[in-house]
């Protein structure tokens, strides 16, 4: 009988995180950054079906890169947790710390125990009642997760994308401003992009309770303009 090759851990673990790496570097990427009344929330996106940019529950909204199929399904997950949740306890219970745990405890068993990991990096955010409330939690395929502060980037040219978001963020800057700087931050000088090609949402501190809404690709027209 022929005995199987025999893999050191540390290289499955590297191919692994190579493989799901280089997948999601290959999607679209988002930008998700703070501004005067809450969060805002900025992807490409041609589809006007297949959305990036979700809500969860009340104050808390979802972004993910990547594997469509794949995020979606940790989506639907969230919505269930913080149902279950609210219910069992009280809708201030659901916070966004809560969900992004539960999905790098999942994200962690799938890279570990499984073939092949998830290619997804998501976004957990929730709008305070205060803007030093604001949280930002980026879970990447191998369950990290990351505490952001002002700015966070999934997929695409991370690095680039970052450092022009570095370079443009203003602290408490509005939402027009926040926009053009997310739009470039994702293009970068060397192209632009129309406002039907990006999906944009919000979490707003003056929508009350329901704070997440998406913004037409008018109102993303005329933010840009």
């Amino acid at each position: 009988m022929s005995m199987p090759f025999y893999v050191a851990p540390e290289q499955v673990m590297k191919d692994r995180a190579d493989f799901a790496s280089k997948n999601v570097a290959r999607g679209r990427p988002l930008v998700g950054t703070t501004f005067s009344d809450g969060i805002l929330l900025t992807a490409e996106n041609p589809s006007k079906n297949l959305h990036k940019i979700s809500e969860i529950y009340d104050r808390i909204a979802f972004g993910g890169v990547g594997k469509y199929s794949e995020y979606d399904q940790l989506r639907q997950a969230g919505i269930r947790a913080a149902d279950i949740k609210g219910y069992q306890y009280s809708r201030e219970d659901v916070d966004a710390r809560f969900l992004a745990n539960a999905y790098g405890q999942t994200l962690t068993q799938v890279f570990t125990h499984e073939m092949k990991p998830l290619e997804v990096e998501i976004l957990v955010a929730e709008v305070g009642m205060a803007p030093d409330g604001d949280q930002l939690f980026h879970i990447i395929y191998d369950g990290t997760v990351l505490d952001e502060d002002r700015y966070t980037v999934l997929g695409g040219d991370n690095d680039a994308i970052r450092g022009r978001m570095e370079s443009a963020h203003v602290e408490g800057w509005e939402i027009g401003p926040a926009l053009k700087a997310a739009v470039a931050a994702l293009t970068g000088p060397d192209r632009t992009v129309e406002a039907t090609d990006l999906e944009v949402a919000v979490l707003s501190r003056s929508n009350g309770r329901r704070a997440f809404r998406r913004l037409s690709d008018d109102e993303t027209a005329a933010a840009l303009a």
